[in-house]
Parts: structure tokens; C-alpha cells; sequence
């Protein structure tokens, strides 16, 4: 280029450098069409690495009206306009080898967010970052396009790769607004199905991995890190229904809620698949006709949100808003909780805001700073996981998890989230030695920003969407786990008890000729049960890691073995609490739980396994049917118990009651292979007593002892009551009977 040349005047050598070197403050303000810097027309200005000839074409009349000039070998063309004074729409026309494409100049486009939705993201209050944020199709004066967002404070330059620019970062770089730290570009001329990613500059100007966007909608199958354009969803939902009658279900406590978890990559597996898996539409046509054949109110997906190793089973997502791939498209994925809803179903959703993996093509030092994390290992790293945790004091990450969370709800319509390791959120020395945690402000362990996040969450995931289910994985005493934010609770609806869990199957894979010596690890729940809302759960974690499966906890021979686990479902479905059981569990699965192989489906074709799957089925309807075993499931008012120390017998004797006159619930335990008969029972009111579940039953693969469908009571006083009965006791079982005045 000649000195003293207008192109010289308008591009130096310092500033060609910094456009290649990706060093250049604000690219906008100078690659595109701008007014001359001299006067007297205009100039347009662009980065085109590979190509040749670049011409200048006007929108009106189609026509050229400028050729670019080469300034740097590298690709920088620049070129006046003299007799042009107002900008005008433009395509780029140009020369890559023997192949000429034409192209809207993406530096013709004037930003397109606003101050007020920054301030928000900014201010930790923002709740649908969603609907701006990552990729969205967009029509900006008139062109179609793209608009990619994202947010990257500390770097020193983000650029857009993708399979759109051959993926040189030399082609997109995005504009900054600094205030905010929020990168912005539109690209006119794409579509659905691009694979992309950022190329991030950190503040030194090193390069970075490249970065897989944190609000991707659709994500590459792993091992491949891509994020994909999407189209704004056209699925037309048909569970208006189902979302009209559920505000009316924002007290869920005295409903029957009995959730059957599953892990989709593995529930059942289709070799004429890649990798066996299921898609959703397939997992519709099978799975939900399944669970509401075995009466469940809801299904619980274990994690979907994308992430790269199939061994975390999702609990070490990389991309938070976006349907695992694993199964199919985001729009497969409203078609199966469309399919629930229509038929009756609801879904509930694992959700992970308690830390997330370091693959250098996540968020963890995502501007080459800690942006979402800590810089502190000693809040920032969860040893047990190797994963990094979110800083829960930072506003940008707060708005990021509550809109997460409201994406599902809002986008797919879910019913509720399980929300994973709360214990770990809520205590800066979880799973630390001394010196291994920083204490809080006011010197204590526990966590407060992310006691804060967590009631923040819940209130407005409950205000936004009456009706739902916030169920927290609480392992601790924390107290006021599911009270109510207002009162000075953490404002979930549930929380797991895992303390009944571990009592109680601690107790059934004891030998019974020791139960006497343990009964009160199947008592002690009900000194808290109704302290907090429960849900019982036999989870996934139950059954993996050399705990075995469920069947194989139970001591004895198969005799013993299904006729324990029989009665541990059965005296389950009859304690106090919400049920959760994990897939296999319902039909006696044998081996620990795979996630790399199906269910043991020919399993159904014995007996015994056949029996049990039966009885979860009965149990889930008989729990439905009767209001004394659900209603007041969190009320203290609910239970009474008959014997809860008859431990020489191991047996148990309680009493479940509803609101107003719904008949009682009569329950009885037997833990040991003992067969009582004649046995006297202490019970409340007279009348007939209806032997609604036998887990002895001959139908469940019992020995078949029982009480011929009912007995009658008798005006004999017994065991502090006004009225007995004389039953049969069957081994190793549970009766519930159901008082008819």
C-alpha cells in the first residue's frame, strides 16, 4: 500500500496488527461501513482470511458499487465509497480460491441489547437470560440471521468460530458492551444446525481453549463439544389441561406423590440403536404407558441437561439448557413430558447447581478468570466430585441458575426439580479437613450466599409456577429444609429422608434372628417424620458401587430375600412420606444398576420377580384409594402407633389416618419367617377390617397365609384400644387393612 495514500491515512500498521491479532478495543468501530474519516463519502472495511477479491454490493439494485482493496496479505480489505454519504444495506461479495459466495457484512448491524435487561443479569435478579442470552434466530432489518450473546467480562477479545467462518476467530469478532462484560454479534445468513463455539482472548491475550456456550440449547454428542443453532422451537404442546389443573395443586402434601426415577440411557436399551439408547419419542411409546401401568404419579429423570462423560450419569453437566443429544433433538424432548401430560403423568427433573465439571470446554475459567467459580480452591473444588463450584455471591451467576431454572419449567413445561447435593451447597466444610474451608462472614460454616440462592430459587420458582415440586437431596439435619422462605426456611416443598433410608435398610439386611436386637431402626423415623415434608427414598444411589441391588440386600435364601423385600416396599408405602423408588427395584432386579446396560427385563418372566412387580403396582393404587395413606403424609395427626415395641417378635403395628371420617388404615409388620396365628391386635373403632395388601399373597409369590379378605373386630379391649381383632400373621410380610365402620 502506497504512503500517504486515504487508505493509508484511515488503517495504520498498528492498527492491522491489532484487527489480526484480535487486539483492536472495538472492532465495530472499525471494520464495516463507516463515514470517512476524512469526509467526502464513505469506507468500508473488512477481515476476509483466504480471500482474493472482495467486492462491495448494494442491497437496492443488486449492484456493485465498490471493490475492496487488499491491504495485508492476511486478509484485510478497505476500500472509499466517495459518492455515497448515507449508509446503505450491503452484501459482500467474494473470492475464496475458485468458489464465489455473497454474504450480508455481519459489521453492518447495530447492537440489539438493551441497558435494562444487562442491569438485571448484572443485578442477580434476572430470570429468563434465556430468551437473549447463547444463540438465538433473529430478523434484523430485514435479513435473517443469528444473534449470538454471551457473557466474558475479563477477556480481551471473544470471537465467534463456527462451521459458518471455517472456524477462524479472525472473522466474527463480537462486539463488547463493558459495562456489563456481555459480548454480542449478529450473523446474517445462517441457520439451524450450526455447529459453534467461542474463541475467547483471555486479558493477557492468550488464547484459550475454545469455549462451548453456556446457554446452548442443543449440544454434539459426546465425545464431540459443539454447541448447534436452533430454530425457535414450533412444537404445539397439548397439555393445556394439565398445566390449568396444576395451580390447583399448590398444597401437594396431602395428594399421593409416588415418583419412579429412571435413568433413560439405561432403563432399556435397543441394540439397532447407536449405543443402545432409546429416543425420547421411543421412550414415550414405552416408558410412560409402563409407569402408569404400575400406578406412579410421576416419573424423575435423572440429569439430561448435556453432559461428556456417560459414567457421571449426569450429575457433571457442561451444558445446563441443553436436552442430552444421547436421545434426540430438544423438541423430542417436549414431545415425551408432552406425552406424560396428556396421559396423566408428571415430570420431574434432576437439577445439578451445586458445582459443575473443569473440561476445558465448560465454564470453569471461562474468560481465562474464575467467572462462575470461585479462584479460592478452598470454596471453589469439591474433592469428593473433582468438580468446581458455582460462587453463589457473584449477581451474573445467580441470574444464570434461577433462569436455568426456570428454562425447564418455562420451556418444557416441567413439574418440579429434585435439586441435587443441597448439603454440599449449604456447608463451606463439606467433605473438607480442618484447613481445607474458609468460614463465612460471621465466622460459621455454613454457606450463605448459597442459602440465599436457594430460597431466592425457591420463592420464584413457586411464585412463577404454582403447583410444582421442589425437592431437595438434603442428607443433614439443616433445619426448616422445606419451611417456608417467609418463616426462615430454605422454602423447598420436600426433602429426601435419608435417615429412614438408612435405618430401615440397614435394618432389613440384617439376618431377622438380630432384628430384635435393632428395632429401633425402623421406629426412630417417626420420632422426626413430620419435622420436615418427606419423601422416602430407595434412589439410584442405593443400588450401585458394591451396595447391591435392592433384592440382594435381603439376607437368606430367595425365599427369604423376596418375602423381605416384599415387606420393606409394602411397610414403605405405608410410613409417612412421599414415595421415590428407583427402575428395577419395582421387579426384583438382581444386579446392581449399570448404566452402561439395560434393566434385566427377562427377569419378569420368573415368578417371583413377576410378583413383586405386581405388588408395586397394587401398593401404588391401594395407596391412591385410600386417603389414610397419603393425606396427611406430613401430619403429625396421621399416625398412631398400636405396637412400636413388640421387638422380641420384630413386629410392628401403626395406624395411618386421612382428614374427616376417611375409613382408617390398619398396618401390621411382620419382620421375622415366623407365622403367628390367632394373633389379638388392639384397634380403634369397630367394624370390618379389609385386607387390602398381603404381601404374603400366593399373586405375589407368596406362601399365601392370610385372612380370607377380611376379619371382624370384637368389643375386647387390647393394646390401649377400645376394640381387637384375631388375625394371621404371615411371615416375613406386611398387611394393610382398610376399616369399613
Amino acid at each position: 500500500m502506497k504512503a500517504g495514500s486515504p487508505t493509508s491515512a484511515r488503517l495504520s500498521t498498528q492498527q492491522i496488527g491489532a484487527l489480526l491479532e484480535g487486539r483492536f478495543s472495538d472492532v465495530f468501530a472499525i471494520l464495516g461501513m463507516h463515514e470517512h474519516p476524512g469526509g467526502g463519502g464513505l469506507c468500508v472495511r473488512a477481515v476476509l482470511p483466504g480471500a482474493s477479491m472482495v467486492e462491495v454490493i448494494a442491497c437496492n439494485g443488486n449492484r456493485k458499487v465498490a471493490t475492496l482493496q487488499m491491504v495485508h496479505e492476511a486478509g484485510v480489505f478497505d476500500s472509499d465509497i466517495p459518492r455515497r454519504k448515507k449508509r446503505f444495506s450491503y452484501r459482500l461479495r467474494a473470492r475464496f480460491g475458485d468458489t464465489v459466495v455473497e454474504f450480508y457484512d455481519a459489521y453492518q448491524f447495530s447492537a440489539q441489547l438493551n441497558d435494562h435487561d444487562l442491569y438485571l443479569f448484572c443485578e442477580g435478579t434476572q430470570e429468563r437470560l434465556y430468551r437473549w442470552m447463547g444463540a438465538h434466530p433473529r430478523t434484523i432489518d430485514g435479513v435473517a440471521g443469528y444473534l449470538f450473546v454471551v457473557w466474558a467480562p475479563t477477556a480481551s477479545r471473544v470471537s465467534l468460530v463456527g462451521d459458518f467462518n471455517s472456524w477462524d476467530g479472525r472473522r466474527h469478532v463480537m462486539r463488547k458492551h463493558p459495562a456489563a462484560g456481555v459480548w454480542e454479534i449478529f450473523v446474517p445468513g445462517i441457520g439451524a444446525g450450526q455447529h459453534y463455539k467461542f474463541e475467547i482472548a483471555a486479558a493477557d491475550s492468550s488464547l484459550l481453549p475454545l469455549k462451548a456456550d453456556p446457554f446452548a440449547f442443543a449440544m454434539q454428542h459426546p465425545p464431540s463439544t459443539a454447541s448447534i443453532t436452533c430454530d425457535e422451537s414450533a412444537y404445539c404442546w397439548r397439555d393445556q389441561a394439565w398445566l390449568a389443573q396444576r395451580p390447583s395443586q399448590a398444597q401437594p402434601y396431602a395428594r399421593p406423590v409416588s415418583i419412579y426415577e429412571v435413568h433413560l440411557g439405561s432403563w432399556r436399551r435397543d441394540g439397532e440403536h447407536q449405543a443402545g439408547y432409546l429416543s425420547y419419542r421411543e421412550l414415550a411409546d414405552s416408558l410412560i404407558p409402563y409407569v402408569l401401568n404400575l400406578g406412579f404419579t410421576h416419573v424423575q429423570l435423572m440429569p439430561i441437561s448435556e453432559f461428556p462423560f456417560d459414567g457421571s450419569w449426569g450429575y457433571q453437566p457442561i451444558g445446563l439448557y441443553a436436552p442430552t443429544s444421547r436421545y434426540g433433538a430438544p423438541d423430542d424432548f417436549r414431545y415425551f413430558v408432552d406425552q406424560c401430560h396428556v396421559n396423566g403423568l408428571g415430570v420431574l427433573l434432576d437439577w445439578v447447581p451445586g458445582h459443575f465439571p473443569s473440561d476445558e470446554h465448560g465454564i470453569g475459567r471461562f474468560d481465562g478468570s474464575c467467572l462462575y467459580e470461585h479462584e479460592d480452591v478452598r470454596k471453589g473444588y469439591h474433592p469428593d466430585w473433582n468438580t468446581l463450584i458455582y460462587n453463589y455471591s457473584r449477581h451474573e451467576v445467580l441470574s444464570y441458575l434461577l433462569s436455568n431454572a426456570m428454562y425447564w419449567l418455562d420451556e418444557y413445561h416441567i413439574d418440579g426439580l429434585r435439586v441435587d447435593a443441597v448439603a454440599s451447597m449449604l456447608y463451606l466444610d463439606y467433605s473438607r479437613q480442618e484447613g481445607e474451608w474458609l468460614p463465612n462472614a460471621e465466622g460459621g460454616r455454613e454457606n450463605l450466599e448459597a442459602i440465599e440462592f436457594l430460597k431466592q430459587v425457591n420463592s420464584r420458582l413457586y411464585f412463577n409456577y404454582p403447583g410444582i415440586l421442589l425437592i431437595a437431596e438434603e442428607s443433614t439435619a439443616w433445619p426448616g429444609v422445606t419451611k417456608p422462605v417467609d418463616s426462615g426456611g430454605l422454602g423447598f416443598g420436600f426433602k429426601w429422608n435419608m435417615g429412614w433410608m438408612n435405618d430401615t435398610l440397614r435394618y432389613v439386611s440384617r439376618d431377622p434372628v438380630h432384628r430384635r436386637h435393632h428395632h429401633n431402626e425402623m421406629t426412630f423415623g417417626l420420632v422426626y417424620s413430620f419435622s420436615e415434608n418427606f419423601v422416602l427414598p430407595i434412589s439410584h444411589d442405593e443400588v450401585v458401587h458394591g451396595k447391591r441391588s435392592l433384592l440382594e440386600k435381603m439376607p437368606g435364601d430367595d425365599w427369604q430375600k423376596f418375602a423381605n423385600l416384599r415387606a420393606y416396599l409394602a411397610f414403605m408405602w405405608s410410613h409417612p412420606g412421599k414415595k421415590l423408588l428407583f427402575m428395577g427395584c419395582e421387579f426384583a432386579q438382581r444386579a446392581e444398576w449399570n448404566h452402561d446396560t439395560s434393566l434385566s427385563w427377562q427377569l419378569l418372566e420368573s415368578p417371583p420377580h413377576r410378583g413383586v412387580h405386581h405388588l408395586v403396582g397394587d401398593l401404588n393404587r391401594v395407596y391412591q384409594s385410600m386417603p389414610a395413606l397419603h393425606q396427611r403424609d406430613c401430619n403429625h395427626l396421621g399416625f398412631e402407633w398400636i405396637l412400636p415395641d413388640f421387638e422380641e417378635q420384630s413386629i410392628f403395628a401403626y395406624l395411618r389416618k386421612g382428614e374427616d371420617d376417611s375409613p382408617l388404615a390398619l398396618i401390621l409388620v411382620n419382620m421375622t419367617p415366623t407365622c403367628h396365628e390367632g394373633f389379638k391386635l388392639g384397634v380403634p373403632a369397630e367394624g370390618c377390617y379389609l385386607e387390602r395388601i398381603n404381601t404374603d399373597s400366593g399373586q405375589y409369590g407368596g406362601s399365601n397365609q392370610g385372612n380370607l379378605g377380611a376379619v371382624y373386630s370384637s368389643a375386647s379391649p387390647w393394646n390401649g384400644q377400645a376394640f381387637s381383632i384375631e388375625i394371621v400373621v404371615p411371615p416375613l410380610a406386611v398387611l394393610i387393612f382398610e376399616h369399613q365402620p
